[in-house]
């Protein structure tokens, strides 16, 4: 779906709401109470009947087979991150058995760092920018440290020059011959910036730099094709775009190439199955991406995502791209449209190549004006200090939603709503 030719009034937004092929997905999705207007997807998807019914699934083996849960289906819930993670692996295009559904985002950081980051005299600096996600660089500085290093010798930055964008010529300038590692996002979460990943994984290559990239606020948005960037690594959520729930379990991807690579941070179903139950106290590195889990799985943490990914595999990750590209660029034409004499804008590329999946609206009383979007029954996302991430998620937003979602800050927007909120921040916006 690319349509483009988009007109003011709330017909075509119907017209788009029928036409639109992925629309039979919306009932798949829980309303939330009162028929919230929900535009934080980016953060925490909305939970779907097929989560809850994988989820329940693994409850009701758990209550008939107890221990016998690791024999069920040929070792299904045994093999349970490999399983999921070579279903995920499809959304990316990435190869068989490179994908793991394992622990949290900032621990497959940390062994991503742990494993690909070993510091010579020549190379020993990691390469980041200054708009990534906090916790990127809170897992990277950790690992500096705990090998005695300074963090300000060994971690080198690449500031952006307006605070909004990454200037993709300036960080391969920075990929000198002392950078190990370099550790960027695909998407950035304030400014919904696309990285160009080819690009820089070839560039980094060139210089024998390994590189990997930061997913959550792309993966299930963007169609990634890893077959052709060929990243060493990547890290990610599932519970934003591919609501998979709260806390779920995160992904992790390795390609093959250096699956004989000693692996970081060891652990007991990093093992060998074969050998994993001998229990000897020296590690049988796995041959593959099992290698990268530590501990136990956390099968209800995982459990949703197995059920969601029916719905992903069902409507086709360039179905989903499609649709993302062509409501975010709805929504951009009615902000010009409906919301200048207002002061607001926006700092997100316009460009379809350059986008990921939500619209960074700017405005001085950003975070005001959140707390009356909510008054209004509508959901968005608060970053500080003056942006409002709204996304429109293509399996269950509406082009009737953005719709509402404009007229609602126009309405804000004249009547100055946000004067009747305290600007005190609250832990969670």
């Amino acid at each position: 779906m690319a349509n483009k030719d988009f007109q003011p009034g709330i017909e075509q937004a119907r017209a788009l709401d029928q036409q639109d092929v992925l629309g039979k997905y919306r009932s798949r999705f829980f309303p939330l109470t009162d028929n919230k207007v929900y535009m934080d997807g980016n953060s925490l998807g909305l939970a779907s009947i097929d989560a809850e019914k994988a989820l329940l699934k693994v409850m009701d083996v758990w209550k008939k087979e107890g221990i016998l849960i690791w024999n069920v289906d040929n070792g299904h819930y045994f093999n349970y991150g490999k399983n999921l993670g070579n279903r995920v692996g499809k959304l990316i295009n990435a190869g068989e058995n490179e994908v793991m559904i394992t622990a949290n985002t900032t621990l497959n950081i940390h062994q991503a760092i742990a494993t690909f980051w070993r510091p010579t005299k020549e190379r020993y600096k990691i390469l980041v920018d200054d708009l990534n996600f906090p916790t990127d660089r809170y897992a990277i500085d950790s690992q500096v440290l705990l090998k005695g290093m300074k963090v300000d010798e060994v971690v080198k930055v690449v500031n952006s020059n307006n605070g909004v964008f990454i200037d993709e010529d300036a960080i391969i300038a920075a990929m000198t011959e002392d950078v190990a590692v370099i550790l960027l996002p695909s998407v950035l979460y304030r400014s919904s910036q696309l990285l160009d990943m080819e690009r820089l994984t070839k560039e980094a290559h060139k210089r024998g730099i390994y590189i990997g990239f930061d997913l959550c606020h792309s993966i299930g948005a963007v169609a990634h094709n890893f077959e052709a960037i060929q990243p060493d690594f990547a890290i990610w959520c599932n519970y934003k775009y591919l609501s998979a729930g709260p806390g779920a379990t995160a992904g992790i991807y390795v390609n093959k190439k250096h699956f004989d690579k000693q692996v970081g941070l060891s652990g007991w179903f990093g093992n060998k199955d074969e050998t994993q139950f001998q229990l000897k106290h020296q590690f049988d590195q796995a041959l593959d991406i099992t290698a990268y889990q530590t501990g136990t799985p956390n099968m209800f943490s995982m459990a949703p995502l197995e059920g969601v990914l029916n719905i992903y595999e069902e409507a086709g990750m360039e179905n989903v791209r499609a649709k993302s590209l062509n409501l975010t660029a709805y929504m951009m034409y009615l902000i010009d449209t409906r919301l200048k004499d207002y002061n607001y804008s926006y700092s997100n590329g316009t460009e379809d190549a350059k986008r990921g999946g939500h619209i960074a609206l700017v405005h001085e009383e950003a975070y005001r004006i959140c707390l009356a979007l909510k008054k209004h029954n509508v959901i968005p996302d608060f970053r500080e200090p003056n942006v409002i991430r709204l996304a429109p998620i293509a399996l269950y937003n509406s082009y009737e939603e953005v719709y509402h979602l404009i007229e609602t800050l126009e309405l804000i927007g004249k009547n100055k709503e946000w004067n009747d909120f305290s600007n005190e921040r609250a832990i969670v916006i």
